[in-house]
């Protein structure tokens, strides 16, 4: 199983016979080369979101329409985007499971909100959730975009996740320390990975206080563009 850090909170996860994007906000992002696209998006099966807001949304539609795979995500966005953008789509909701080329992803609650651009305005996009992701030996749990939440206590135990993507920017999100007393709390993580951070001045930098509240945690500063082995 291989991991790629997209920059922000986009990733690559290999996984079972799935490639799966997460969130892949490239063209734009500060931290994501651009020469490095193709490289990215070669041989995705699938694009999941976890909430609609522009950086994670950002390339989806064009790399759905480029390699003509559907987008995974919350009912009410995906379903709107099959409609008017013609896409392939797999909406569902929080609670259920899809399987995803041998990888079982179930949707979880996040705490944050989820819109798209309007013409005058933010537009309703569906609520904003987390995943747990099964496969290959391990559950993967990718917080999306969100605050520490009691839910977190129920989905650590029900779930067992041994690996955390967490967001973990602070402004948007938890901050470092936030995500640490978190993980801390409510999971057995044996890795964390943090993410939406480094890409703008106004989020966290480095992932030093994520590790001080983590002693004995595998806490992994990923790389853009860096294969990371799980």
């Amino acid at each position: 199983m291989k991991l790629t850090w997209l920059g922000h909170s986009g990733f690559r996860l290999e996984i079972e016979q799935a490639v799966i994007l997460i969130d892949p906000w490239l063209s734009g992002n500060p931290v994501f080369p651009d020469d490095q696209k193709q490289n990215a998006i070669a041989g995705a099966t699938h694009i999941l979101l976890t909430h609609g807001h522009g950086d994670h949304t950002g390339d989806t539609l064009s790399i759905a329409r480029e390699l003509n795979v559907p987008v995974v995500g919350i009912y009410d966005l995906i379903s709107t985007w099959q409609t008017h953008q013609g896409i392939q789509g797999l909406g569902f909701n929080k609670g259920g499971t899809v399987d995803l080329g041998g990888a079982k992803v179930t949707m979880v609650n996040a705490a944050h909100s989820s819109s798209l651009e309007g013409n005058e305005g933010p537009v309703y996009a569906g609520h904003e959730s987390g995943y747990m992701i099964a496969g290959e030996g391990h559950v993967i749990y990718v917080s999306g975009d969100t605050d520490i939440m009691a839910d977190m206590s129920w989905m650590g135990e029900y779930h067992q996740p041994d690996i955390g993507i967490l967001s973990a920017g602070g402004h948007f999100t938890m901050d470092m320390k936030r995500a640490a007393w978190a993980a801390k709390k409510y999971f057995n993580f044996k890795t964390v990975i943090p993410c939406h951070y480094k890409t703008f001045p106004l989020l966290e930098q480095d992932a030093e206080a994520l590790k001080a509240g983590l002693p004995g945690v595998k806490v992994i500063e990923p790389q853009v563009m860096v294969a990371i082995d799980l």
